[in-house]
């Protein structure tokens, strides 16, 4: 199987490698910023399966980074790290679309059963159990299920795990290579005519339209 890949941003080098090696040896694939910029650009340029943000860094602190990213349709599940621990500080951290928030000094493995926890519920952050694609189309986040004009449309596999990956990043470019591991296990061989025939399928029920090729970097769903 594909490694889980975890975005981590802390500006304190020394727990940045801590955690880095910890989650490395625990079998995840780690990429790692110092300050709220250069994180900004990294998550933009990347698909990730998890976000630890720190919140107190140099340039976009955490609040303010996972805001913006939100505002722009990511919904990869975060997690906040930091020594703040006010209850004021608890609600902005949720409010700005946080999953979960850990303090300031924690074990390693409690970081871990947090991050296994978000991944094992297979989609995003939402709280709802629905997201819509457009006014007569939605997908079942709990039943895993997609649904036009009241009923259940049947995917096989991998268009059910392209939809997902469409829809846990909406309106952004997904690259080729990030489908091909998202769809494929490591030792399967991934194919293009059968990556075209999947998009081809999930385009007859979303639309023509909602899913966009962009030349030589990916594709696109564009939800209302």
């Amino acid at each position: 199987m594909k490694k889980s890949k975890i975005f981590l941003l802390e500006d304190d080098l020394n727990l940045s490698e801590t955690i880095e090696e910890f989650l490395e040896d625990e079998g995840f694939e780690v990429i790692c910023a110092y300050d709220g910029i250069e994180a900004e650009d990294i998550i933009y340029e990347n698909s990730f399966d998890i976000l630890l943000l720190d919140v107190n860094v140099p340039g976009i602190n955490g609040f303010e980074l996972l805001k913006k990213i939100r505002d722009n349709g990511n919904e990869t599940p975060a997690i906040y790290i930091t020594s703040l621990n006010s209850t004021e500080d608890l609600s902005d951290g949720y409010d700005s679309g946080c999953d979960d928030y850990i303090r300031k000094p924690f074990a390693l493995k409690e970081l871990l059963l947090r991050i296994k926890n978000i991944l094992k519920r297979g989609f995003f952050h939402k709280k709802e159990n629905v997201v819509k694609i457009n006014e007569n189309i939605y997908y079942d986040i709990d039943n895993s299920q997609l649904i036009k004009d009241g009923k259940k449309i049947t995917l096989n596999n991998k268009e059910d795990k392209l939809l997902k990956l469409f829809l846990q990043n909406q309106n952004q470019v997904i690259s080729h290579e990030k489908i091909y591991e998202t769809l494929w296990g490591y030792d399967e061989i991934y194919s293009d005519n059968s990556l075209r025939a999947y998009i081809k399928n999930l385009r007859k029920i979303v639309g023509k339209n909602s899913i966009v090729s962009i030349k030589k970097l990916g594709y696109k769903i564009i939800t209302e």
